[in-house]
């Protein structure tokens, strides 16, 4: 398995100098507590603990996987004692409100230390981070006893939460689930029905486990519209933060998998179990978003994760590893071969994980930024604005990344050859825990038909034309730029095409609801291609910038503007692909009769 190295320059290179973290958190009410010397030290020191606690642990989590019991799951070895470091550095309660116990910082810088926890051992990394999402939303949508129960051990992270969603027969179609709730005398409900794929469900790492549970009450409206949120803990509480008894909620089993060994991915029974109603009743999957949103830029994450991880395994490799000579003539004449970091093909691959994960990591930081806006600014149409942008990339944040990300490991296989599938060099445990990122906390297919289907085509283009006009501002101010014409035009006329394709699919869509469908998967790819040839386009800016004025790193800013140019070269092109086949309609996906469907 590679040795994780936080990517520090390039995180402080993305936060401080493209997206000018400093400015934007002295913009938020509060935000001056966070200091770039409080922000460096913050990174510097949650690096550490990543590289020098979590990754070891990454290699041991895939091997020794997960052990059910009848008592309970037993984690990987080092597991439970690095989360217990990881409580006592107070890592779990950093972006959490002052007045819940939480240190108060922004969003953004926690999701700056997920990438990192993510990077060095996801499967470890998936307990403390789905308690995010059970936190924020019992904040948002708890009641004031609620809050006083369970947010103070969540927050300091003694307690984690999960969220408990779909069942065995209803995957992502949750209209369908049929986990019942039944009211009792003293105002809880009795909570009855099985959940599978529960992430983190079960574990012996902290004393409690807060679980927010989608379920039905009687005589609810069928589909999505009659569905309950309700928290279900571990133990009961009386509420003074001291276990009780045990509920009625128990791991049936743990899912043999592909990766993640190290995460127990739970069948969790609730028979009978004792829960509480949060947020109005068959309002659950409204309040649910709230959990899922956090959800799916944390997995947005494990793309960004994965390439990193993977690139920095075969950029090492490709240093050390000797075959065949270069074709230009010998790099390495004191050894038998050169370093196949000579070849073209293989810079092909490692500049494609190099661009992936620098772009993502300038996509998420982005994002984050937007949520930082939508919970902390004091000025209402800020935060509408921010929230609809949001709104807009979390679905290309999720899937485009995550399909990259899948992409970039596979390309880190292929660098190292042979030695890439036997598993002591851990490539191949990357591109098995990468896996199912394209997969949980909904598809791509699912995320796309969000995109393309809700976010653009039901808002009319606005939420589209939000970004576009960003981007045509952006072009605009550079537009004097000679040395970027080769990036700026390019994204000009993507731009505009983008708009041009989304009117067509629209007018397609009017008359044929499946070409939505049929369109949606290419829309994603051709968005998330657009979206980080911008972030690219920005990033190339500062570093000529940079590099004009004179600077001592110019191996750094120089590196920046050869990746966007090899971006723009050879990925940027791969959007007009699908931009092709978003116009090519449905019929050639529907024409053909299900019975043809033959082996």
């Amino acid at each position: 398995m590679p040795e994780y190295k936080a990517p520090l320059r390039d995180i402080k290179f993305v936060m401080n100098e493209v997206l000018e973290s400093e400015k934007h958190y002295a913009s938020l009410p509060g935000g001056e507590e966070a200091t770039p010397d409080m922000i460096e030290a913050i990174i510097q020191e949650g690096a550490k603990f990543c590289e020098q606690v979590l990754s070891p642990l990454n290699a041991v989590g895939d091997k020794e996987g997960c052990t059910w019991t009848e008592d309970g799951v037993k984690t990987p070895a080092g597991f439970k004692e690095a989360y217990q470091q990881y409580v006592e550095g107070g890592w779990p309660s950093m972006t959490a409100p002052a007045e819940l116990g939480g240190q108060g910082l922004p969003a953004s810088i926690g999701l700056v230390m997920s990438e990192m926890v993510g990077t060095a051992n996801w499967a470890w990394g998936m307990y403390p981070g789905l308690s995010h999402g059970c936190q924020n939303t019992l904040e948002s949508h708890g009641t004031p006893e609620q809050k006083e129960t369970y947010l103070p051990k969540l927050v300091s992270g003694e307690w984690t939460g999960t969220m408990c969603l779909t069942e065995p027969h209803c995957g992502s179609d949750l209209g369908i689930l049929r986990t019942k709730a039944e009211p009792n005398a003293d105002g809880s409900y009795s909570i009855t029905g099985t959940k599978i794929f529960i992430s983190a469900g079960e574990h012996d790492m902290a004393e409690n486990i807060i679980h927010i549970v989608l379920a039905r009450l009687p005589d609810a409206p069928q589909g999505t519209k009659g569905i309950s949120l309700f928290v279900v803990p571990k133990f009961l509480t009386s509420g003074n933060g001291e276990v009780g008894e045990r509920n009625a909620v128990k791991c049936g089993s743990i899912e043999h998998k592909m990766g993640i060994h190290g995460n127990s991915t739970c069948v969790m029974n609730f028979d009978g179990a004792k829960g509480y109603l949060v947020g109005p009743e068959n309002r659950g999957l409204n309040c649910m978003f709230t959990f899922m949103n956090i959800a799916r830029i944390g997995t947005a994450i494990q793309g960004l994760g994965s390439a990193e991880l993977s690139f920095q395994g075969s950029l090492a490799y490709a240093r050390d590893r000797l075959a065949m000579r270069s074709l230009s003539g010998v790099k390495n004449p004191d050894g038998p071969a050169d370093p196949i970091i000579v070849h073209p093909d293989v810079r092909r691959m490692l500049l494609t994980q190099k661009a992936f994960a620098e772009g993502a990591r300038a996509l998420i930081y982005y994002a984050a930024q937007q949520s930082d806006l939508v919970r902390y600014s004091d000025d209402a149409e800020v935060r509408k604005e921010a929230d609809e942008l949001l709104s807009f990339l979390t679905p290309i944040a999720k899937a485009f990344l995550t399909e990259v990300g899948c992409e970039s490991t596979n390309l880190g296989m292929q660098v190292f050859g042979g030695h890439g599938f036997i598993s002591e060099w851990g490539m191949e445990q990357i591109v098995r825990d990468a896996r199912i990122a394209t997969i949980y906390e909904g598809t791509t297919g699912i995320q796309a038909l969000d995109l393309l289907g809700r976010k653009v085509l039901m808002t009319q283009g606005e939420s589209l034309k939000r970004f576009t006009k960003i981007v045509h501002k952006f072009c605009k101010e550079q537009g004097e730029s000679e040395q970027l014409q080769d990036l700026l035009q390019p994204l000009q006329a993507h731009n505009k095409e983008w708009g041009d394709i989304t009117m067509k699919v629209g007018m397609t869509a009017m008359k044929n609801r499946d070409e939505v469908g049929a369109a949606s998967v290419d829309y994603l790819m051709y968005s998330g291609y657009l979206v980080m040839a911008y972030l690219w386009a920005k990033m190339a800016v500062v570093a000529q910038q940079q590099l004009e004025q004179g600077t001592s790193e110019e191996a750094f800013y120089t590196a920046k503007l050869q990746t966007a140019r090899f971006y723009f070269k050879r990925l940027l092109p791969r959007a007009k692909a699908h931009g092709e086949a978003v116009l090519a309609g449905a019929d050639s996906l529907m024409d053909m009769p299900e019975e043809h469907f033959v082996f």
